[in-house]
């Protein structure tokens, strides 16, 4: 288990914000808009060793408000070239570019879902861009009806794929990494989604790292033990470099 750091962008600023807000409109419920750009946070990484963390544009794709995150994710990778992976808006066609301009990895949801069914050709002409070694598959997800399902656009689609160890074990296939959302908790403080974390733990699948809801140190604990080590954690509100109350370096001293 370590910790893994994160930088999410929302209308060229990073930010941080409740996740399950988001919408096409591009507006959102903000938790903390900071006054530095990416490349700070980047080469704060870089100096402690962070690697494999993420930079995320939170914009719908097409709009101005995306391009303005893309320019400041760019400027976050060239600060820590080969060391946070990327994600929003990616697909087979700029997938490269994002590479070319410093990632490590793509992360990628939305594309390869057609409307609420996967849609393996887009993800395997993902996968002839840039290679499955620089995949990173991001399943959000929201509890609905019993179980998890990975939820699209901006986490506001429900599709009808569940989030559990025959899914993983599936897509494992096609990728790197995962990077798994816990929505409903996002952005909240509130603690970990502790159900979701039954169904992680049982899985075996490639390296996943969690995101969502984690407020102390006692939750990154208790995401070694519920996750039985194996699972990495990544936490954006509550750190203080983002207006919370948790020292990175702490975290980062509980790497094992």
């Amino acid at each position: 288990m370590r910790f893994r750091p994160c930088i999410d962008i929302h209308n060229g600023k990073v930010k941080q914000i409740v996740g399950g807000s988001l919408d096409d409109r591009n507006s959102a419920l903000e938790n903390y808009v900071s006054d530095q750009g990416a490349e700070f946070y980047a080469q704060m990484y870089k100096d402690k060793g962070l690697s494999g963390g993420h930079i995320i544009m939170l914009n719908k794709p097409g709009t101005a408000e995306y391009e303005a995150s893309r320019a400041e994710a760019k400027r976050g990778l060239a600060a820590y070239e080969g060391g946070m992976q990327v994600g929003g808006g990616i697909n087979a066609d700029n997938a490269g570019e994002f590479i070319d301009a410093g990632a490590s990895h793509v992360i990628v949801t939305s594309y390869i879902f057609d409307k609420v069914k996967l849609e393996f050709n887009n993800l395997e002409n993902l996968k002839k861009a840039v290679g499955c070694e620089r995949i990173v598959i991001d399943l959000s997800c929201r509890y609905n009806n019993g179980s998890y399902y990975v939820v699209t656009d901006r986490w506001q689609t429900f599709t009808e794929v569940k989030v559990d160890e025959e899914t993983l074990k599936m897509l494992g296939e096609h990728c790197d990494e995962f990077l798994i959302h816990g929505v409903d908790v996002e952005g909240l403080k509130q603690g970990i989604d502790e159900r979701l974390f039954e169904i992680l733990a049982k899985a075996e699948s490639k390296k996943i790292t969690y995101a969502g809801g984690v407020r102390s140190y006692e939750d990154a604990d208790k995401i070694y033990r519920l996750g039985d080590g194996k699972i990495d954690y990544t936490v954006g509100s509550a750190l203080k470099i983002f207006g919370g109350e948790l020292d990175m370096d702490e975290l980062i001293a509980k790497n094992r």
